[in-house]
């Protein structure tokens, strides 16, 4: 079956689908180092495919460039990957770009930042001006040109409140005038087998003459802790990086369980901390204790005076939060591209904030995905996204479905 991914990002809900055998024909995605992302990935795919994985092995460890590994993918899978942003000026030259008419399935979700509670908090319009709220219309322009005959549209729990509840209203109301049944539910990706809290809204629409009902997944009892997620990776302090490197241990039974490192996969990359001042890692260490002596986190106004820079004391007082190392993540943002407060590594002797590999590995992405182009667009993309584990789990019950 024939997928379009729209506002792609990094590309996690496509390669859910991608590993249950769907088509993805095209990425649609307005960030370059997104969509190198996604060209890298695609890359992958097809090397794979071709036994000539040797190839890639030689890109992320540095001894090719990246116009090199291009050069050995065919130009219609480079592609697949569509840079631009989508508007009204620029749809119908992306519908010429996708150049594919038999398409089964839309997925994709538009930039959230306008829904979001906290982007709503800190907007003193409440982002009612943002045109981002009206991205959703031409999210159903693609439906109406290519008449899928099921949609996925993901998004923040913000997106039910915003606006009093008028934005989603509308959302549905107008993709049910282009002739679509829809639910949606609240999923935790934590229920999928994710190492993360995070709840998201997954509307699903099809076409009404279709047998289809939203679809019934099976709640996964997390085992696992981020300790064990983490298992293999060398320590490494503030400041320190391991771009390529090898791993401090055989992988483990939960690795192999969420697809995160194959057996044979045997090439650390992107396992690169920020540089934190003296200050930030007085404060991460105190959390830490705190958080290992009372399994509680501290707030911002709780913290020695001498360590405070900050004149307001009454709200965004959870400036700081530590990984329950314990436990599962709580959810990650882009906002861990600015810093890295929200995400305190859990183990008080390497006090630092996450690397991206392991922010990777918290959204469920293989320790073979590459995250173009620097550390800042790898840590948004990995916030912006869906956890693949998640995504392959409801493709899988999409594809269920159909075959039946």
């Amino acid at each position: 079956m024939n997928v379009i991914d729209l506002f792609a990002g990094a590309g996690g809900l496509s390669e859910g689908f991608k590993r249950q055998g769907f088509n993805i024909v095209s990425h649609v995605e307005m960030d370059k180092s997104a969509c190198l992302t996604l060209k890298t990935r695609e890359s992958y795919h097809y090397l794979k495919d071709q036994g000539k994985l040797d190839i890639y092995k030689k890109y992320i460890t540095k001894k090719i460039t990246r116009e090199e590994l291009y050069g050995f993918i065919p130009e219609d899978i480079l592609k697949k990957v569509i840079n631009e942003s989508i508007s009204d000026e620029t749809i119908e030259d992306i519908f010429k770009s996708i150049g594919h008419e038999d398409i089964d399935i839309i997925i994709g979700g538009p930039p959230c930042q306008a829904y979001s509670l906290v982007g709503r908090s800190r907007d003193p319009n409440r982002m009612k001006n943002d045109p981002r709220n009206y991205l959703y219309r031409q999210y159903i322009k693609f439906i109406e040109r290519y008449n899928p005959k099921l949609f996925i549209f993901e998004n923040v729990t913000g997106i039910l409140s915003a606006q009093k509840g008028r934005i989603f209203k509308n959302i549905k109301d107008e993709m049910k005038k282009v002739g679509y049944n829809l639910d949606y539910e609240i999923l935790n990706a934590s229920d999928f087998g994710v190492l993360q809290n995070r709840k998201r809204v997954i509307l699903i629409g099809w076409k009404e003459d279709i047998d289809f009902s939203y679809p019934n997944f099976k709640k996964i009892e997390t085992r696992w802790t981020i300790n064990e997620l983490f298992y293999d990776l060398p320590k490494i302090q503030s400041g320190e990086s391991i771009e390529v490197g090898e791993y401090s241990n055989k992988g483990n039974e939960l690795l192999s369980e969420i697809k995160v490192r194959d057996a044979d996969w045997d090439i650390l990359t992107q396992h690169t901390a920020r540089r934190n001042n003296e200050r930030d890692l007085n404060i991460y260490r105190y959390c830490v204790e705190i958080w290992n002596k009372e399994r509680r986190r501290v707030g911002y106004d709780e913290l020695p005076e001498k360590w405070i820079t900050h004149n307001n004391l009454k709200s965004f007082l959870d400036r700081f939060k530590v990984v329950d190392g314990l436990g599962v993540s709580h959810t990650l943002v882009a906002h861990i591209s600015k810093d890295g407060h929200h995400y305190i590594h859990p183990d008080i002797n390497q006090n630092r904030s996450l690397t991206v590999r392991e922010a990777a590995r918290i959204q469920s992405f293989p320790d073979d995905y590459y995250f173009e182009t620097c550390r800042t667009d790898a840590f948004r993309q990995i916030g912006n996204a869906v956890p693949p584990l998640m995504a392959e789990k409801i493709a899988y019950k999409i594809k269920e479905t159909f075959i039946e």
